[in-house]
Parts: structure tokens; C-alpha cells; sequence
């Protein structure tokens, strides 16, 4: 009756083994199983794999894309696709479900209804002890904002394409969903009764100066604002130019490594937009791309140029460069097996993107 669904990316392996503990333990243990790795590092990997192997009811898939922006909603949908329950659960690997969590759903489950639950945040201490669910103390209570674990008939879910993979990144969702479900006529149901999840406190993952993993500055906003749009213009069909729920292809992933066409520019305007209008012509290809800063030198050249009156190269800043770049990607190339990076430090973008599929 029940498919749940937990998502991960290099999750702390303590965290992750008191989730699954805690769904071992269920007093119903009759449901479907999934846990979606979207591009954890490989050391971290086998920690994982290791684990996983002690819990026989777990179907666990793994997509190698460590180079890519996160997707919650892509690893959701690619459990979605598969799943043959008619009630579909959306769980975070963070959490610890009451021993009667499965039970609870069962009982609840309406084809006509959306149910999402209340978060009990644990302290980071508390969070750190083995007990059991009831023994755990909640330190603050989550509110109607947090939408993170939600029940939704399988077939609506389905029919309106599953997750908006637009959302890449972190923010809105979870929420996304929700909105669509209201929409399409399904009544959503906040439920307060009791907590039977609680949140394993964990550090936010904060990006470094030093880090080279896509990352976009503005994200977060970007996917606050779709979400409204969504709200407002009550669209329910989402991801109608691009194959939902694909499953990741190790093979196809592997060819990144040897491109058969290579593109070095620097972060000319001219040079950039040249570059996104031949992207859709490498069908078929392997396509390396390297983007450097143009020298000091030949920066104040061209300003001196302007200046003058002459005609002169304008450059786009490499953060925006970058939120460029991913853009692109999130739109029109998400589903395509590709590795990024930007090194802010040595202002460097590289890009390495498989059309050969």
C-alpha cells in the first residue's frame, strides 16, 4: 500500500543508519523501499553501499552524478517511476520514524488526499544518542512551513508528471508539489496528532570560496519566485520538455571522460553567448568546455577602447558567468549526463557534457 521513498547525498553514515534503523523497526513492515544516492563521492559511497546491505527491504539506487548540481526531485522521481504502491511517501534520510509511522499512513491513506507531517527537531546533542523513537526529546516543534514528508496518491502524483525537476539545489520543492496536488482538486491535510518523525540535527552544508561544486548564488531565490508562479497560474503538469524520473546511465557517464570536442574561450560576452547558441549542435557529441578570465591586461585594453569610442569587448563576471552556465543546464541539458565546476579562486570554469544520448 505504502512506496517511501529517502533521497541522499553524502549524508553522515550515523545519520543515515538511524533512519534506516528506525524504518527496520516499523510494528508494519509491508511497504516498498527505495533510497536514491544522486552523486554521493566514492569513498562515502561504499560506506554506504556497506550499510545498505544490512537492510534486505531497501531497493537502492545510485546515480553517478557528483558533478551536477543536486537534484531531490529527479532522485524522487526516478523512485516514482518504479514505484507500484498506490500511496508514494516522500521521507529526507535525516529523519527517525515512529515505530508505528507505516501503520499511521495506512490509516490515514485517501486517493482524495495529501497528508504531510510534523517535524520534531532534535538538539545537535540529542541527535548524537541511541534510544528509542520515544525516548528521543524534541527540542522545537516544525510548523505547516516544513513540507519535507508527505503522502500523496501514487496516480495523481503520476499524472502530473511526479517532481518539478526545474528545482535543483535546495528550496520549494517539496512545497512545489503540494500546491500542484491543490490544484489538481486533492485536499492536503497538515497532520499535528502526534510527531512520528524526528530530525536529526546536522551542520548546513555551506560551500567554501575553495569549493569547485556547481553551485549558483541565486538559486534558492530563483526557485522561491517558479514556486509562486506555479501558485498563482494553478499549473499542475510540470517537466514537459524533458524526460521525468530518468534513470542515470553508469556507461554513458564513463564516456565524459574521453570528450571529442574541445572548446577553450574566456569570459567574453560575445564569445559566451557564441557558446550557448552551438550547444544544441554537438548532438552526438562529447563536448569539453573551458572558460578562463581574460588577463588584467586585456581587460583594461578594452576598457580603454570604450572609453575611446571604438569598438570593444565587455566581459561578464565569472560568478554570473557561472549562474549563466547552470542556468542553461537546469533548462535545456539536465537530463544529459555532464560534469561541472568553477574554481572562483583561479577563475576557471570547466564543463564536460555527454550529448551522445
Amino acid at each position: 500500500m505504502i512506496t517511501l521513498v529517502l533521497t541522499n547525498r553524502n549524508r553522515e553514515i550515523r545519520i543515515v543508519k538511524k533512519c534506516l534503523d528506525s524504518l527496520q523497526e516499523q510494528s508494519d513492515i509491508d511497504f516498498e523501499l527505495f533510497l536514491v544516492d544522486y552523486g554521493s563521492h566514492q569513498k562515502y559511497l561504499s560506506e554506504l553501499k556497506a550499510l545498505q546491505a544490512n537492510y534486505s527491504k531497501i531497493k537502492f539506487i545510485f546515480c553517478p552524478t557528483t558533478g551536477q548540481l543536486w537534484s531531490k526531485c529527479r532522485a524522487i522521481n526516478i523512485a516514482l517511476k518504479q514505484a507500484t504502491q498506490p500511496y508514494f511517501v516522500v521521507g529526507d534520510i535525516d529523519l527517525i520514524f515512529h515505530p508505528n509511522y507505516i501503520t499511521t499512513l495506512k490509516s490515514l491513506a485517501k486517493p482524495d488526499k495529501v497528508y504531510y507531517f510534523q517535524y520534531g527537531f532534535l538538539s545537535e546533542l540529542e541527535s548524537l544518542k541511541i534510544q528509542e523513537f520515544s525516548s528521543f526529546v524534541v527540542d522545537f516543534k516544525g510548523n505547516e512551513e516544513v513540507t519535507g514528508n508527505t503522502m500523496f496518491p501514487t496516480a495523481s502524483l503520476k499524472k502530473v508528471n511526479g517532481f518539478d525537476e526545474f528545482y535543483q539545489g535546495w528550496g520549494a520543492e517539496d512545497t512545489d508539489a503540494q500546491i500542484r496536488m491543490k490544484s489538481l482538486g486533492l485536499k492536503l491535510d497538515f497532520y499535528n496528532k502526534e510527531i512520528l518523525v524526528k530530525h536529526q540535527w546536522h551542520p548546513k552544508a555551506y560551500r567554501s570560496k575553495k569549493s569547485t561544486h556547481p553551485y549558483h548564488s541565486n538559486l534558492e531565490q530563483i526557485n522561491h519566485a517558479y514556486m509562486v508562479q506555479t501558485e498563482n497560474t494553478k499549473r499542475t503538469v510540470v517537466n514537459q520538455n524533458c524526460e521525468w524520473g530518468k534513470l542515470t546511465d553508469d556507461d554513458e557517464y564513463q564516456k565524459l571522460k574521453h570528450p571529442n570536442v574541445n572548446i577553450k574561450i574566456d569570459n567574453s560576452s560575445l564569445k559566451f553567448r557564441a557558446l550557448l547558441a552551438q550547444l544544441a549542435n554537438y548532438m552526438g557529441d562529447v563536448v569539453s568546455v573551458e572558460i578562463d578570465k581574460v588577463t588584467t591586461n586585456q581587460f583594461y585594453k578594452s576598457r580603454i577602447k570604450k572609453i575611446l569610442g571604438k569598438k570593444y569587448n565587455s566581459f561578464i563576471d565569472m560568478e554570473e558567468l557561472n549562474n549563466n552556465i547552470l542556468e542553461e543546464l537546469i533548462k535545456n541539458y539536465r537530463n544529459y549526463p555532464y560534469n561541472y565546476s568553477f574554481n572562483s579562486q583561479a577563475n576557471k570554469i570547466e564543463l564536460t557534457i555527454n550529448f551522445s544520448k
